[in-house]
């Protein structure tokens, strides 16, 4: 906490189902910018995920809850599932600011999502409303990536910073793939979220 000010990192998603590369990210970014807590937030029906096999939101809830009960730095938001109607990260945010005016935001996005968010609803909220952390593959080779933080940071008047992490070769993607061709998900997604998976079939088909 600095200057008073609790920081807190928001870790939005669909989370169909949430695996390991989600839980990494989240920590490397509370130990990189010395988070308080990371607030994870399921979405309720993300407008980009149409056609997807999509399990209950509610599921998806609860399957979050399951994921992150072992860190103490990590929490839980049902707003936009308790939400009606699309999700929209610009409306979460605003949402969290009103309820917690005094607290920094700090959204946490993996690097592709940068190309992305100019499509998004209302995108200079977003930048007003928090700092947009990065995941960013270490190594070299960035040049297109960096110039994108560049032209971001100038048109909003806002810094975005990188969390260094090696690339997790883990998707939700290739895990509802797996689940329904009866393959293993060990040590792709925690235990406790594999037993809720098997417990009500879901992503079998």
């Amino acid at each position: 906490m600095e200057n008073g000010k609790r920081k807190t990192g928001i870790m939005g998603g669909t989370f169909n189902p949430i695996h390991i590369g989600h839980l990494l990210l989240a920590e490397s970014a509370r130990e990189t910018f010395g988070l308080d807590e990371v607030l994870f937030v399921p979405s309720g029906f993300s407008y980009m995920k149409k056609g997807m096999e999509m399990a209950d939101k509610k599921m998806r809830l609860e399957m979050t809850r399951l994921a992150i009960s072992g860190n103490p730095s990590f929490a839980l938001s049902p707003v936009e599932v308790e939400r009606e109607g699309n999700s929209y990260t610009c409306e979460t945010l605003e949402a969290l600011r009103a309820g917690q005016p005094e607290t920094e935001f700090y959204f946490i996005v993996g690097a592709d999502s940068l190309f992305a968010m100019e499509t998004w609803k209302r995108p200079e909220t977003i930048f007003q409303n928090c700092t947009v952390l990065a995941a960013v593959r270490k190594g070299n080779g960035h040049d297109e990536l960096n110039a994108q933080i560049a032209c971001l940071e100038e048109k909003y008047g806002t810094e975005i910073g990188r969390i260094p992490m090696e690339e997790i070769p883990v998707s939700s993607t290739d895990i509802r793939n797996r689940v329904h061709h009866g393959k293993s998900i060990r040590y792709m997604v925690p235990d406790n979220v594999i037993a809720y998976i098997k417990k009500h079939r879901l992503y079998t088909g």
